[in-house]
């Protein structure tokens, strides 16, 4: 099949992956205000070892009907990416706990340079002029609109270090297992999921108590708080989902840039459904600079030399083979 023929039929599935990803994004974090903000339902951690549990029934109903296919994850790195996400799901909890929100919003962007470092240090990927300029107008435009109040304190810093770099090693592993062991991002799901999930459920209510000091077994169901709660866990396996196809299609890099699509999409619908007060100039121009940016980042290292992969660091395995100088 030429090329073109190829790109022709990619842009679409790209653009589709992308828009699934920031639907379910946006709609989980507008059903989890709901459920915290009006139920008073704070446990973050046991909520998404339960989101883990819906992901993992939705891996085993498809793995039934065929639609997932054997497939091999050595146990050591399963651990290893295991440990990394639940490392970012506490940390990003402790990390907004401890923390001002404007400093939590700086710890957020850091992950985009600390993502690149590790695509430079382990794939070898070299970045352009433009795509290096384009990721600081993005983070610029970001910075502008979320980032007000910072004030700083040792744990604190602590916790956003622990989050930033583990949640950049996660995505990173997301990339890299899909493409070493040639996994689709239904396969990386079905073995990491049931793991995460039973991990965060033990984990999950003694890590909530110690943040809220509230406990999960006594909070109040109802009907509502409990519909919000299943539909919370239904959206989260798209959110899981996408989030491993855009990683799987893409880099963690591009999924943390253009991931920040989401930021200016929630600050929107919050003017749209809570009001105008978070509504001023500096806000406006920051949303402008950032999309700017997208744009930019998205032409720019689509370009050739724009983001390259100069030598290829994965060793071979028996499920797939690479080549030097593969363009990303």
């Amino acid at each position: 099949m030429p090329p073109s023929s190829k790109a022709d039929k990619k842009a679409p599935v790209d653009a589709a992956a992308w828009m699934f990803n920031i639907l379910t994004s946006v709609g989980i974090i507008i059903v989890n205000k709901a459920l915290m903000a009006t139920y008073g339902f704070t446990f973050a951690t046991t909520l998404t070892g339960l989101h883990f549990v819906t992901t993992t029934l939705m891996t085993v109903v498809l793995r039934w009907l065929g639609y997932i296919q054997p497939s091999h994850l050595p146990t050591r790195e399963l651990i290893k990416f295991v440990l990394f996400a639940n490392f970012s799901i506490v940390g990003m909890n402790v990390s907004l706990m401890w923390n001002s929100v404007g400093f939590y919003q700086i710890a957020k962007l850091s992950m985009i340079p600390v993502s690149c470092l590790f695509e430079v240090a382990f794939d070898k990927i070299r970045y352009s002029r433009d795509t290096k300029l384009s990721i600081l107008v993005v983070l610029l435009g970001v910075a502008v609109c979320t980032v007000t109040d910072v004030s700083v304190n040792a744990k604190g810093v602590g916790a956003a270090f622990v989050a930033v770099w583990s949640t950049s090693l996660q995505q990173y592993y997301v990339h890299y297992l899909q493409r070493k062991y040639a996994l689709s991002s239904f396969n990386l799901l079905g073995h990491t999921a049931p793991i995460q999930a039973g991990s965060l459920l033990i984990l999950g209510p003694f890590l909530d108590y110690w943040l809220t000091e509230k406990r999960v077994d006594m909070f109040k169901y109802d009907l509502p708080s409990m519909v919000l709660i299943l539909l919370s866990c239904t959206i989260a396996v798209g959110t899981n989902l996408s989030q491993f196809i855009c990683i799987g299609r893409f880099t963690a890099v591009s999924f943390q840039v253009l991931g920040h699509m989401k930021t200016i999409l929630v600050l929107i619908l919050g003017f749209i459904f809570f009001g105008r007060e978070g509504l001023n100039l500096h806000v406006v121009v920051g949303m402008i600079i950032a999309i700017v940016g997208m744009i930019w980042y998205g032409n720019a290292s689509s370009k050739p030399g724009g983001k390259e992969r100069h030598a290829h660091l994965l060793p071979k395995t028996s499920h797939q083979t690479s080549t030097a100088g593969e363009k990303v």
